[in-house]
């Protein structure tokens, strides 16, 4: 099962879908990223959806960053 934690103020924030995850999310923290991975054998269209993941973390990764030098 897929699980995204994210921390705000002292509140986590845990989602089981990516669908589910707000695109505007205020948060401080990923605390945990961990999408579902098919068995493989993939399909092509698993293998596209699984090269997705690498962009979606650093976009995450980069609103943390942002958010941690507003705060200083």
């Amino acid at each position: 099962m897929a699980e995204f934690i994210f921390k705000r103020g002292m509140e986590l924030i845990t989602y089981t879908k990516w669908e589910d995850v707000p695109e505007n999310l205020d948060f401080d923290h990923i605390i945990k990223f961990v999408p579902e991975i098919p068995p493989e054998p993939h399909t092509e269209e698993e293998h596209e959806e699984l090269e997705q993941w690498h962009d979606r973390f650093k976009t995450l990764m980069e609103k943390e960053r942002a958010r941690s030098r507003e705060k200083k």
